[in-house]
């Protein structure tokens, strides 16, 4: 098949451009590298089922002419991580919602039957059903997880009503290599990663004895593939593990320089654990790769971070203000 990828030369959409290619697909990769990451890419600039585009999602035109005779489009373009989409919702509204708009149009225009979309398990909020299910209450708690949510319905409302067969697959807590080195203060095992590379204590929110589902990237790949392939569509569907791990555990795994705690956040949960029954169901799909041998290769590969920012507590608690200014007074 023909096949868009946006945001293709991100974290996990670098992994997908791979598997689609691997597979025998012929992939557009649309990204504006706005992070930087054309490194990985590199090892796809010279095959011949593969061609970049540099644009964003918010120039429709460009959408347009990118996904004509297009068969899928996997949508993963979009901006991530809490605190940011705190102090600049405007942004986050304008990728993640006006964004995902111009891709689902696009679709339409150019009559393409299929999109597969990254959703987040962020709009579950702060649950008490675990493990989560794709029917229990939403609760988005900040504007990152509102947004993604918003572009959520928006795909699967236009798929409903102009018969555009649309997947949403909620993404829990994505790791493995390639996951961004540069920005906003993030993900745990990018901040972990610096940190050891650096002789650094790891920065430890609350006890560490929280856990979260953490799935692997390549994983997360397939399950995009079969979610492009599948004869189901209209689904909201959890790409989970539904076996959690500790941050913890995460510590010993790394074998790091000690360990400093830092302040509970508000708004963050102290389990994730997705329910996969649905994956399993209709893609066919679960978790193959097991948590130690995750981060193993993350460690096989760990210079890809030694140029990644370095955070210290001091940096952390004033990059979280915000954060715990709006988000504690609703705790």
């Amino acid at each position: 098949m023909k096949v868009l990828v946006t945001g293709g030369a991100g974290f996990i959409g670098s992994h997908l451009c791979s598997e689609l290619i691997n597979c025998g697909d012929e992939v557009i990769c649309y990204d504006n590298l706005e992070d930087g990451q054309i490194q990985n890419i590199q090892h796809l600039i010279n095959n011949e089922k593969f061609k970049f585009i540099e644009e964003t999602i918010l120039n429709f035109e460009a959408l347009l002419e990118s996904s004509v005779d297009v068969d899928v489009i996997y949508h993963l373009a979009g901006k991530a991580d809490i605190v940011p989409s705190v102090n600049n919702p405007k942004l986050y509204f304008d990728v993640n919602v006006t964004g995902s708009f111009n891709v689902i149009e696009a679709a339409r225009a150019n009559n393409i039957k299929r999109v597969v979309y990254a959703a987040s398990s962020s709009c579950y909020g702060l649950v008490d059903e675990y493990p989560t299910t794709e029917t229990c209450a939403l609760s988005p708690e900040y504007p990152y997880a509102q947004t993604k949510l918003m572009g959520e319905s928006c795909l699967l409302h236009w798929g409903k009503v102009y018969g555009i067969e649309v997947n949403s697959l909620r993404l829990f807590n994505v790791y493995g290599p390639r996951s961004r080195t540069n920005g906003a203060y993030g993900s745990v095992m990018g901040v972990f990663l610096a940190q050891k590379l650096a002789s650094k204590k790891f920065t430890v929110v609350g006890s560490g004895e929280q856990v979260r589902d953490f799935v692997y990237v390549g994983d997360v790949a397939k399950a995009f593939m079969k979610a492009g392939k599948c004869k189901k569509f209209g689904e909201i569907i959890n790409i989970a593990t539904n076996n959690p791990q500790s941050i913890n555990h995460l510590v010993s795994l790394l074998d790091g320089y000690g360990v400093e705690f830092i302040p509970k956040r508000p708004g963050e949960p102290d389990r994730t654990q997705g329910d996969s029954t649905k994956a399993k169901e209709i893609l066919g799909w679960s978790a193959e790769t097991t948590f130690e041998e995750g981060v193993q290769l993350i460690l096989n590969d760990i210079d890809y971070w030694k140029d990644a920012r370095v955070w210290s507590s001091s940096e952390i608690k004033k990059e979280t203000e915000s954060w715990f200014k709006l988000l504690g007074k609703n705790e």
